[in-house]
């Protein structure tokens, strides 16, 4: 039976993370140090240690996110659990690790790349004042709609009834204020800044820069961009998209429809911490089995 796999995003982050793959799996032991070698900084002690606080920043949880989600697909892959895989797809970040999985780049190049797209969203976060909120119960027009009245953008499509809003944090919160009656519920996430919104316009120039001299090869894999939510398999459109993918909305929903759909898949592995693409998965689609890990005695013997 055909399966895929779905890698986690921004936020799922949390003290602890991959702790127990390191000290269980010689794959992810060694893919752990040389991500500490590669990064030049200690990522793994802050991933099993914390401060949260430091987890938290984007330039930190990206790549902790991007380890630990390769980390569960090699020991997956060393289980011989998929040898019927035929697509990957991620959440944001996850795309990257999606594309990594997929055999565009190698996982340090990959790295390389996550850890600069952290760093710059960072900047992009610290010159600005952006804020984020989650609307619940909105069709994605009426939505639209709603942004438009306030000068802000959709920035998740994640699933049915579930979109999330970005831009200026005054506008977003003039915009919470005005949603009673609108929406069953509009409330604002505790976020860094406006990702996926214009406000990320800086790091969006910076990154087309960074990534233009890598070398990109085609995907091995069935890959799905967050930008369209369709297949994608041109290396340089990867990349175009990638770029692009920093300011544009994140279509999940239509992600993992057309991903299920053309493939034939009904199973799929979530790689990363909190379930998210899980409950997503759920409200998307009911038939579609997703199987999530995170730490080593969750992966399937």
């Amino acid at each position: 039976m055909a399966t895929g796999i779905l890698f986690s995003g921004q936020g799922a982050q949390t003290v602890g993370m991959g702790r127990s793959l390191y000290d269980n799996s010689e794959i992810a032991k060694a893919l752990y140090d040389e991500a500490n070698e590669v990064l030049g900084w200690d990522l793994k002690t802050i991933c099993f240690e914390g401060p949260e606080e430091t987890l938290t920043e984007t330039r930190v949880c990206q790549p902790a996110l991007y380890v630990q989600g390769y980390v569960l697909f090699s020991i997956l892959k060393e289980r011989g659990l998929l040898s019927d895989l035929k697509a990957a797809c991620g959440l944001s970040l996850g795309e990257l690790t999606a594309l990594a999985a997929a055999g565009v780049y190698d996982f340090a190049t990959g790295l390389r790349l996550v850890a600069e797209r952290g760093r710059l969203m960072q900047l992009a976060c610290d010159a600005t004042k952006g804020g984020m909120a989650a609307v619940i119960g909105g069709a994605p027009e009426d939505v639209q709609t709603f942004c438009d009245e306030f000068d802000i953008e959709i920035a998740n499509l994640n699933c049915p009834g579930q979109i999330v809003i970005s831009g200026d944090n005054a506008k977003v919160l003039e915009a919470v204020a005005a949603s009673k009656g609108r929406f069953k519920l509009c409330k604002p996430l505790n976020v860094a800044g406006a990702y996926h919104s214009r406000l990320m316009e800086s790091a969006r120039d910076s990154f087309a820069e960074f990534i233009k001299d890598f070398d990109f090869k085609a995907p091995e894999l069935v890959c799905y961009t967050n930008v369209t939510g369709q297949q994608i398999s041109d290396p340089q459109a990867i990349k175009d998209a990638l770029v692009s993918q920093v300011v544009s909305s994140v279509r999940f929903e239509d992600n993992l429809r057309n991903m299920a759909a053309d493939n034939g898949i009904s199973e799929f592995f979530e790689c990363g911490p909190g379930k998210v693409l899980t409950g997503f998965a759920k409200r998307i689609d009911k038939s579609l089995v997703v199987t999530p890990m995170s730490e080593f005695d969750e992966i399937p013997a």
